[in-house]
């Protein structure tokens, strides 16, 4: 087994300019699949509420969702590098919940890291997170918790002030202590000029192929989340019509008499048993 992903192994990535690659994840299974595909940096996104939960949207997660989720996850990642999202209104009231809440994080899941979403506006809670020993990821561009003052899921970043805005916030951000940024849904032109303005690791999803690294929602690129799938998203497999599939058959066999076989059925080894009917 190598050695664990740290905060010092993706900023030396970057140094030498080795890719990073990130997912995400919200189980046991799914987490010691991430670690032995060599995955660096494993996400417990409030991502989980679309497309394990089945909510519209981020907003409904909660403290203990993530932290239910994320501590399996935990359990089954020994090398990648594990951070918890904080959801929608965990830390946006009082500096003090948020480091409150990011205490919970570590200590109650285990993760190795939180990441929030955010510019100018959380730099003081980030920055009390940081003093506190707590890592922190950045989260600019496509906000999901502000979906609803951004009209929708839309591309961020488009015009001048804008870009300039995320870039000024990226610079915030790192003053403030974080580790590494993850930018969201921007256009490539900015991800890759918001990549040479910060020391710190820059993760992409939807940001162009420039950023010092990649990250998808796993649901999304192995086809197990077909309600919408974002532009920026590869699909590597179709699960989603191959379990369907599986599942279909299971049941035509049940009902047809065709499972279980003999091979799925267990023999006694006594004929005494012959006296119960």
């Amino acid at each position: 087994m190598g050695k664990k992903i740290t905060v010092q192994s993706l900023l030396d990535k970057k140094t030498k300019n080795e890719k990073i690659v990130m997912l995400t994840a919200y189980d046991c299974p799914m987490g010691v699949m991430m670690d032995r595909a060599g995955i660096d940096v494993v996400l417990v996104g409030d991502s989980l509420g679309m497309v394990v939960l089945g909510h519209e949207n981020t907003l409904p997660v909660t403290m203990d969702d993530i932290i239910h989720h994320a501590s399996a996850v935990v359990r089954g990642c020994r090398k990648p590098m594990v951070i918890g999202d904080m959801p929608f209104m965990s830390y946006q009231v009082s500096v003090e919940d948020a480091v409150r809440n990011a205490g919970r994080l570590m200590k109650e899941a285990g993760v190795d890291a939180v990441k929030l979403e955010g510019g100018s506006e959380v730099v003081g809670a980030v920055r009390r997170m940081v003093d506190a020993g707590i890592p922190v990821m950045g989260h600019l561009g496509l906000t999901p918790q502000s979906v609803n003052m951004l009209g929708g899921y839309k591309v961020q970043g488009k015009t001048v002030d804008s870009a300039q805005k995320i870039i000024d916030d990226a610079l915030a951000l790192q003053d403030a202590g974080v580790f590494a940024l993850l930018l969201e849904c921007i256009p490539a032109e900015l991800g890759k000029i918001a990549t040479s303005k910060v020391d710190v690791p820059v993760i992409g999803i939807g940001a162009g192929p420039d950023c010092d690294g990649q990250c998808l929602v796993t649901p999304d690129m192995l086809g197990l989340f077909d309600r919408f799938v974002p532009t920026f998203v590869k699909q590597y497999l179709d699960l989603s019509e191959q379990i369907g599939s599986a599942l279909a058959q299971y049941a035509a066999d049940v009902r047809g008499g065709a499972f279980p076989e003999p091979k799925h059925c267990f023999a006694s080894k006594s004929e005494d048993l012959k006296v119960l009917y």
